[in-house]
Formats: structure tokens, sequence, C-alpha cells
């Protein structure tokens, strides 16, 4: 062990750790979960603190030499090292402070070791004076916040999408020429394709996709600047834009300073936001996975309208049996997501006091997590199951054919109440609309295939 020391005296502290007394004061005070805040939100805080030295070096406010160090010791921590110096639980001080100073002290310990000197020193580097320079908690944690969800929509939520939309497009018009029975309220409706159901889906992923978009993009005014309590106190003027074009330079993403650094700190509005906009997005895969198992259904006592690719036995004890996993983890993949939002929601609400939220640490895990698992779950439900899903034609023609919602056709010609009773009839003697039609109208077979051509019932020449 080796004697650090903070403004509250002097902490052991393990001697291979580059971590420093206050990091290790937080990993006993909140040893609650195991988890820890994800990779993206520490890259995110790594690449700010890189970019700060630099502008805090071009600004004449930091030594070049140490702005070296400082910057390459947070490029390490970026390319993934060290990082079992992150220890800190996600339920820790709502500000993230304890992650702030546990970057901090690890890119200083870091940068004190390529500069040959004795970790924990706080010689030649200092984690507050140097590496913390024009910067507070309370204004690092949302923009670290805001940069880490951004990045992760456009790098993996999106690309996602795109792909499933793109699957869903292919099967749209590859079932074209498939006519089935259409249903509402789970029951026999007028014919449909099942390209056109397809295309439905198609649809809604890529309202999905404009909706995600529009909540990024609310993401891109950062905090950063505000420092303590938005008023941008010991930050020289200036830094704040340069350091954000920076990062919207290195990102690819149209990062700006907030116009108001009040509301960007008191209030965490475009998370829930977003977390709101996540949740729609899984409510979006839960209603197409579920129709899709429910299409699956049988093969032969159900629906069987779709064959699911087979991918694993579906049971331990039923041979033969294949089920629609890929769709059963969807959906619990969105669960996650859907509770996810009303604990982001819960949270924000009730830790936004005056001059700060200090929901973060939470938040962020969650909405990270929200977006790691809903991003891998739809690459799995496109690539494993959405592609290879086949149409069962002829039993859905057959299905179609039967079904007594054909004398909806007949209603232009005949009235709703003669079409109703041709129904009744039809249902009663177990015979086709197509047969009783016939019979009570005594039209010709070509007009009345004319009137109920499921095909031609669906608006598709």
């Amino acid at each position: 062990m080796r004697l650090e020391y903070d403004s509250l005296g002097p902490v052991e502290v393990p001697e291979s750790v580059l971590y420093g007394a206050q990091t290790r004061r937080a990993e006993l005070n909140f040893g609650i979960s195991g988890w820890r805040l994800p990779r993206p939100f520490l890259d995110a805080l790594a690449r700010i603190k890189r970019s700060a030295a630099q502008v805090n070096r071009e600004m004449g406010r930091l030594d070049p030499v140490l702005a070296q160090l400082i910057m390459q010791a947070a490029g390490e921590v970026l390319d993934g090292q060290h990082a079992e110096d992150f220890p800190l639980d996600v339920f820790q001080t709502g500000s993230a402070t304890s992650t702030n100073m546990n970057m901090n002290e690890v890119i200083a310990n870091r940068a004190i070791q390529l500069a040959g000197g004795v970790p924990g020193s706080k010689k030649p580097v200092h984690p507050n004076d140097h590496v913390n320079l024009g910067q507070s908690s309370n204004d690092l944690a949302p923009t670290a916040a805001h940069l880490a969800a951004a990045s992760e929509i456009h790098h993996n939520l999106l690309p996602a999408l795109t792909e499933l939309q793109a699957a869903l497009s292919v099967k749209a018009q590859l079932f074209l020429p498939v006519v089935k029975i259409g249903r509402t309220h789970l029951q026999d409706a007028v014919p449909i394709r099942l390209g056109q159901v397809f295309s439905g889906y198609a649809d809604q992923v890529h309202q999905a996709k404009e909706r995600i978009t529009i909540a990024s993009g609310r993401l891109l005014p950062l905090a950063l600047g505000g420092t303590a309590v938005g008023t941008g106190l010991n930050a020289a003027p200036g830094f704040a834009a340069r350091v954000i074009a920076i990062l919207a330079e290195e990102t690819g993403l149209a990062f700006r300073e907030a116009e108001n650094h009040f509301s960007a700190q008191a209030a965490m509005d475009e998370y829930v936001a977003l977390a709101g906009c996540l949740k729609s997005v899984a409510l979006v895969m839960v209603k197409i996975a579920n129709d899709i198992r429910f299409l699956a259904s049988g093969p032969r006592c159900g629906l069987g309208e779709l064959r699911l690719p087979s991918l694993q036995p579906g049971s331990s004890i039923m041979p033969g049996k294949v089920n629609p996993v890929l769709c059963e983890a969807l959906i619990q993949a969105a669960s996650f997501v859907v509770a996810g939002e009303a604990g982001v929601t819960f949270a924000a609400s009730s830790l936004a006091n005056f001059e700060l939220a200090v929901a973060w640490p939470y938040s962020t895990w969650q909405v990270l997590e929200m977006l790691r698992i809903l991003a891998s779950a739809i690459r799995q439900f496109t690539s494993r199951l959405v592609e290879g899903l086949e149409a069962e034609k002829e039993h859905c023609q057959s299905i179609c054919e039967a079904s007594l919602a054909l004398c909806t056709g007949l209603v232009p010609e005949i009235g709703y109440d003669q079409a109703a009773l041709i129904a009744k009839k039809a249902a009663e003697s177990g015979r086709t609309i197509k047969e009783v039609a016939a019979e009570e109208t005594g039209w010709p077979e070509d007009k009345l295939a004319g009137l109920i051509d499921p095909l031609a019932m669906t608006g598709v020449s």
C-alpha cells in the first residue's frame, strides 16, 4: 500500500493501481452493485480531458510539457488501457464527482509515471490543478453523458435499425405475391399481401430511426463551460467552445456549447426525452417480434403463415420443436428498455434540484445499457431470424379462400345486409363464401371470381 492525501487527510491506496485517494474513498463508500460505468462514458471523459489539456496549452494556461503528458495518458485510456483502474460503482455521488476524480487521478498518475515521477506525489502533474483545469464534475458529467449517448446512437443503434429496415424491405418485396388473410381484433379481416404487412414493419423502423435521430440531435448542445453552477467560474473565456470544437471534429458529430448553461446543468430533460424515445423504439420491436412469432405459430396447429429458420432445438422433451427464440429474446431486451425508461425518468425528476441535476451516473449507465442491449438484440434478430424467414404461400392462400371476410367484396353489389346473410350461411354450413354466393345470387362464376378474388382485394394491380 502507498499513502496518499486528499483534503480529508491520508488514505492508503494499493501500490499497483493508478487511481488515488479520492477514488479509494469512493471505492470503499460505494460498494453497492458491482456495476461499473460503461466504457463509452469513460471514453467520453478521457476524450474531454485530452481535448481540455490541448486547449489549456494553446491558451497558455498549462505548461506544454505537462499538457503533452496529460494528453498521452488520456490517449492511453481511450485506447483501452488501464481499465482495471476504474473500479467505481454506478451508484455513487450523483454528479459523478467520484468518477471524474477517478479519471483525473488515473491520468495524473500515469502522466507522472511517464515523466519518471512517483504516482500519488501529484508532481509534476496534479489531478485537480492540471487535469481538471477549467472543468467541474458538474459540467463534465452531463457533457460526457451526452457525448457517449450520441456516439452510441450514431455508431450502433442507427446502423442496427438501418440493417433491420433493409431486411424487412427485402422481405416486403419477396412476399408481395403472397396473399393472406388480414386480422383485426384478432379476428379474420379482408385479404392483405404478406409483403404489404412487411412493408408496414419496415416503415415502422424507418419512423423509429427518424425519432431517435431527432432525440440524438438534442444531445449535441454540451454543458461544458458552466463549471460549478453554470456561471463558468474558473473557466477561461472561449475554453469550452474550443474543447467542444475538437470533440466535434474527432467524433464527426456536430456538438456545440449549450446556449444556457443553467438549464444544461440543472435538469436532465434531453436525457429523459432520449430514454422515452428508446422506449418507443423498443415497443416497435415488440410489435414486429410478436407479430412474427404469432404468424409463425404452429407449424401445423397454429397460424403457420411464416416459417422460422431452424436455429436450435426448441424443447428438452418434445423432439422436432422449433421456437421463436429470437423474437422472445428481442422482447425481453425491449422489456429492459421499457423498465429503464421508468428508472431514468424517476431519477431525473427526483434528483434535479436548484442548480444541479445529480442523477448522472445511474442515468448514464441505464441509457448506455439500453442503447447497447437494444442495438445488439436488433442485430441478432435481423441476421439470425428476419433474413431467414420464409412464407408458407399455399397455406396462406388456402386460409384466405376459406375466410368469411371475403363477403366484403360483395357489398358494393348486394349491400351489407345481404352479404352478412351469405357469411352467416357459409359459417353455419361450413361452405365457402363463393359457394353460398353462387347459390344465393345465381351469378356466373367469372363475376363472382371478380368480386371475391383475394389478390384483387389487396389493392395492388
